[in-house]
């Protein structure tokens, strides 16, 4: 199998319906998008972090249309879909927080299991659709915590209420394939994905911007699990599998429904630690310690076996972590230096990474 090589002539002018949009990952998807020529719609609450990549780099200037909607509000979502009448669809409206889902489980289901419903369920009603890439998650499995990485046909679970909530949502997405899309012109496919980093993330709770903002407010950082190995990766990764999988839905069909992982390299598998002292090496003034507050569970050894990928859709991670942390680094050091040129920072980063 040849390199995933992305198609800049299929994209053009395409009708592109993106939930999420306003948020770290769907930013940065949309503007991807948008570079490559595709007419981007899209549906997502308000920005819910000050500084966000959605304000920073001023996209809702650049695509085509921008819908503030809940997911769980169907209505809303099948108007906001019927209007834009796109080829293909990308879901990433989610609650994606861990330790949030301890705090408001009922809403972390409702959004993630019955908005990832809400959205297959819409795109019956729009015959526009040719494919759907449904944006699940790593923590989906069962997670044993052994060394092997997870593939796609291993058991789906978890632990916390957002892990079960993405386990729920592929369940669901995999019922909608067997019972409705198998026989039609629509193409569904899921996407699990690890620990994405990368320039323009404020949420809570996350290790790099907690590292940045304990920095930037000269203020000590508190580390909840040194020793959790995760599967780090810059977030234009798996993006790029994104969408070669979307083209590949509309061009190959039903070959490629279900289940996909793009996750990082094994050897970029690293515990928390390893990030920190990493970070440290740019900022030496960093101060940290350990947090000190009994903290719920969370998964501490998870990594993704993305061979699936590699052999059928020719992706596998470019960058290593180390480039990814620099690429990251660059953004944040670009937004404090010049908050106006982000847009161009940011397209920049893109095309730096197609070109490699």
């Amino acid at each position: 199998m040849e390199d995933l090589v992305i198609n800049a002539g299929f994209w053009k002018d395409k009708s592109v319906f993106l939930t999420g949009h306003t948020g770290f990952k769907g930013g940065w998807l949309s503007l991807w998008l948008n570079t490559l020529g595709a007419n981007v719609h899209g549906y997502a609450l308000s920005p819910q972090m000050a500084n966000n990549f959605f304000e920073t780099t001023k996209l809702e200037d650049l695509i085509t249309s921008s819908t503030i909607g809940d997911i769980r509000d169907y209505e809303q979502l099948l108007s906001a879909l019927q209007q834009s009448q796109p080829a293909i669809v990308f879901h990433l409206a989610a609650q994606p927080l861990v330790r949030e889902s301890y705090v408001t489980p009922r809403e972390t289901f409702d959004t993630n299991l019955m908005g990832t419903v809400n959205l297959l369920e819409a795109v019956r009603q729009v015959k526009s659709v040719k494919a759907v890439v449904i944006v699940t998650t790593d923590k989906c499995y069962q997670n044993n915590e052994w060394i092997w990485p997870y593939r796609e046909e291993d058991r789906l679970g978890g632990y916390d209420p957002y892990s079960s909530s993405k386990a729920c949502a592929e369940l669901a997405t995999s019922a909608y394939i067997n019972s409705f899309f198998n026989k039609s012109d629509i193409h569904v496919a899921s996407v699990r994905a690890g620990n994405v980093i990368g320039g323009g993330d404020w949420s809570k709770d996350r290790l790099i911007p907690d590292f940045l903002k304990a920095i930037d407010d000269q203020e000590t950082l508190y580390i909840r699990s040194p020793n959790a190995i995760r599967p780090w990766q810059h977030v234009l990764e798996p993006l790029s599998g994104y969408i070669g999988l979307a083209e590949k839905l509309v061009t190959a069909g039903k070959d490629f429904n279900g289940p996909w992982n793009f996750g990082s390299d094994i050897s970029d598998s690293r515990p928390v630690s390893w990030i920190v002292n990493r970070l440290a090496s740019y900022f030496p003034s960093i101060k940290w310690e350990l947090d000190s507050q009994v903290s719920n569970h969370e998964a501490g050894l998870l990594k993704l076996d993305s061979t699936k990928a590699k052999v059928l859709l020719g992706w596998e991670p470019k960058f290593s972590l180390e480039k990814a942390l620099d690429m990251t680094i660059a953004w944040h050091m670009a937004w404090k230096h010049d908050k106006d040129k982000m847009l161009d920072f940011s397209i920049k980063q893109i095309l730096d990474y197609q070109s490699s």
